[in-house]
Parts: structure tokens; C-alpha cells; sequence
């Protein structure tokens, strides 16, 4: 029961004078956000899967909306990264609440703005990703079954470190072995060596990427052959926010052609050969693909690109001995990114895909449905390259 306030205000009067504000809030609450849109969000919030155990915010609704609640007492403003989500409003209970606009399905980084002041969100679960840990938050998506952890045989994602003479340090990356790796001895396995984007690391693909879930579950449905993953840091420099241009791809591609894959074939039951080879990697991670794959025919048989650039024969500067040597070049992107069919990094994807196929190449092309430069897009280009991968 309400205790009556403390003044000789009488409670009726005292709520009408509250009703106001509360209607303010309401209305900002469901109106600021959207802007020039009309009605309320959908009432069906629910807790994200990105939040901290027992975190009941972030919370998303059917119509792909996040709802953030902030406790930040002395703030004047509280905002979020995300564009046109605007400033939010404080609350009865004094936490701050704001409503983003519809965003995509799958993974989205963000951040909270306190004052001015950029900061990761106590209710979610950390992540790595626009060079620093971080908030993201994951919207579910219709096809999300494929990255989801099922009860199925699972693979295990190791942590390693090896020397780099070449850097002269200890560099960690994270090997996934296949189901039954350890209970099958004599057996020998393939590898792909899968590189993250800028501002990302090796705990990329594990994490955010889904890559152990979408293996467990290709394999398990026998959609892909089982072969390791190794995924380490592609970079040899911390290169300041925006200054990708500074980047020098040699010294990585030392690391991983003299250094970690030696490395790899010693201490893991690989078949070490080309053939059974691939390497692939999305936005910077595929550019750096591209360079070193071309410039190591002899190291590398399949090549995939995601959101990272196409191969175009102009490119090829021995296309005899590159259609010899090469068993697949895949490239894919979201379809939010090829409108038009010209991508940001220059280039017509699918008329590069087209030209090296004519060329005698086994060349495929991808566009993940509705995502933009996002991992969506990428988890997608995953399960698509996993099974066209070692089918010899």
C-alpha cells in the first residue's frame, strides 16, 4: 500500500501532479527515437543474450529495437553510439531509458555517452571490436540456428602461444579442433587460417564470429568436411583508430607464413600441404588475405574474401599457374554493401567473380541478405565457405 506523502497534499491531487511528467516520459520515451515515425515500438521487450547474467537490459523487441536503462545519477545527458537513438530521458526511478531506431539482425557494437563521455555499458558482455572492449549487443535472426550453441558434438577452441622471431615475442592465437579430435588419433586435418578486421583481434571469430557453433553444426548435419581453424592477431603494430593506412602488411605476413603456420603443422595433426590449405578473412583480415595468398601460390589452394575486396584477372599476374595451384576463390559481402554493385573498397564483386569463373577458376560469389559491413554478414560468408572448402 502507498505511504501518503508527507505533506497535506492530498494523494489524488499529488498523482495528477505527477501525471504530467510521467506523460512526458512516456511520449519521449516512445517518440524521440523514431522521429518522424508515428507510432510506439512493439511491447514485446525481452532481455538480449549479449547482456551480463541476471542484466535485464538491454532489452530488444520483434521489430529488431534495443531499449538501454542506465543508472547514472549525477549525468545531465545520457545518449547511446547508435545514430538517430537521440538523448535519453531519466525515469521515475531515476535511470536513464532511450529506444533506438529498427536495426539489423545479428551482432552490433556500441557505446554509452555520459556526459560527453564515451563508455561501455555495465549490463553487457564485453567484446573487442573498434580497437578497445567494449558493449554489443546481438538482435536475433531468423536463420540464427546455424550459429546457435545445439546439442550436437562440439569442437574446442584452444588458446596457443608461439615465438616470433621475426617480432621477438610471444603471440597467442586460438586453434578450433574439430569433434573427435582427440579421440581419433591417426587422423590428419586440414586447416584455415581465418583473420579478423580493423580494430578487431583473434578473439574475433571465436566470439563474436560464432566460428566453433557454425562448425559444430555444419559438421554435425555433415555439410562440411571437419578441418582446424587458427585465428591469431593480424597485426604486428597497434596502428592508432583510423590510421589503417599506416598499416604494414610484410611483418604479419612473415608471422604467418615462416612462424605460425610451422608452428601449427609441429604441434597439431595437420596435412600439411597446400592443397589442404585455405586461408580467409573478412574487411582488413581480407585484404590481407588477398596480398598474401597471391604472393604465397605455393602456401595457399583456397582463398575467401568477405567484405574485403574481389580477385579480379588483372590481377593474377600467372593465371596458368594460379589456375594450377588454386582450388576455390569465394568472395561475399552484404547486400547493404553492394547496392549497385559497386563496393566502397572499388570493384565489381560478382563481375570479378563472373570473369575469374570464365577464366577456368572455381569461383563463387555471396551476399548475405539484408546486413551491411557486420558480422551478420560474415557468419553468413562462414557457413557458406565452410562446405565448398578441401572437397578433394
Amino acid at each position: 500500500m502507498m505511504a501518503p506523502p508527507t505533506n497535506s497534499t492530498p494523494p489524488t491531487i499529488e498523482l495528477m501532479k505527477r501525471i504530467p511528467t510521467l506523460l512526458v516520459l512516456t511520449a519521449l520515451l516512445c517518440a524521440q527515437p523514431l522521429l518522424a515515425q508515428d507510432q510506439a515500438p512493439a511491447d514485446d521487450w525481452r532481455s538480449a543474450s549479449s547482456n551480463q547474467p541476471g542484466k535485464e537490459y538491454p532489452q530488444i523487441n520483434s521489430e529488431g529495437r534495443v531499449k538501454f536503462r542506465i543508472e547514472a545519477p549525477d549525468a545531465t545527458s545520457v545518449g547511446v553510439s547508435f545514430r538517430d537513438s537521440g538523448e535519453f530521458i531519466r525515469g521515475e526511478d531515476g535511470a536513464w531509458y532511450g529506444v533506438t531506431r529498427p536495426l539489423d539482425v545479428g551482432f552490433h557494437y556500441y557505446t554509452i555517452k555520459i556526459g560527453g563521455a564515451e563508455v561501455p555499458d555495465p549490463n553487457s558482455l564485453m567484446y573487442f571490436g573498434a580497437m578497445r572492449w567494449g558493449s554489443a549487443v546481438e538482435l536475433p535472426a531468423p536463420d540464427q540456428d546455424f550459429y546457435t550453441i545445439r546439442n550436437v558434438p562440439h569442437g574446442q577452441l584452444r588458446e596457443i602461444y608461439f615465438h616470433s622471431p621475426s617480432t621477438e615475442t610471444e603471440r597467442r592465437a586460438f586453434v578450433y579442433t574439430p569433434p573427435g579430435y582427440d579421440q581419433t588419433p591417426d587422423q590428419r586435418y586440414p586447416v584455415l587460417y581465418l583473420q579478423h578486421g580493423w580494430g578487431e583481434n583473434e578473439f574475433g571469430w571465436g566470439e563474436q564470429g560464432r566460428a566453433p557453433a557454425i562448425m559444430d553444426n555444419l559438421i554435425a548435419t555433415g555439410k562440411t568436411r571437419p578441418f582446424l581453424i587458427v585465428m591469431t592477431y593480424g597485426m604486428t603494430n597497434h596502428v592508432r583508430f583510423g590510421g589503417l593506412r599506416e598499416f604494414k602488411i610484410e611483418p604479419f605476413e612473415t608471422v604467418l607464413v615462416k612462424e605460425l603456420i610451422p608452428y601449427v603443422d609441429a604441434h597439431f595433426r595437420t596435412l600439411a600441404d597446400q592443397p589442404h590449405r585455405a586461408m580467409a578473412g573478412l574487411s582488413m583480415g581480407g585484404m590481407e588475405t588477398k596480398t598474401i595468398t597471391l604472393r604465397n601460390l605455393a602456401t595457399f589452394s583456397h582463398i575467401g574474401l568477405f567484405s574485403g575486396g574481389s580477385i579480379s584477372p588483372g590481377e593474377i599476374t600467372d593465371m596458368a599457374a594460379f589456375e594450377k595451384s588454386n582450388k576455390l576463390v569465394f568472395v561475399s559481402y552484404g547486400s547493404r554493401e553492394v547496392e549497385g554493385g559497386k563496393t566502397r573498397r572499388g570493384g565489381d564483386p560478382k563481375a570479378d567473380g563472373e570473369a575469374l569463373e570464365a577464366a577456368g577458376i572455381n569461383s563463387h560469389y555471396y551476399v548475405s541478405p539484408a546486413t551491411a559491413h557486420e558480422w551478420q554478414s560474415w557468419r553468413r560468408s562462414l557457413r557458406e565457405f565452410a562446405p565448398l572448402l578441401f572437397n578433394d
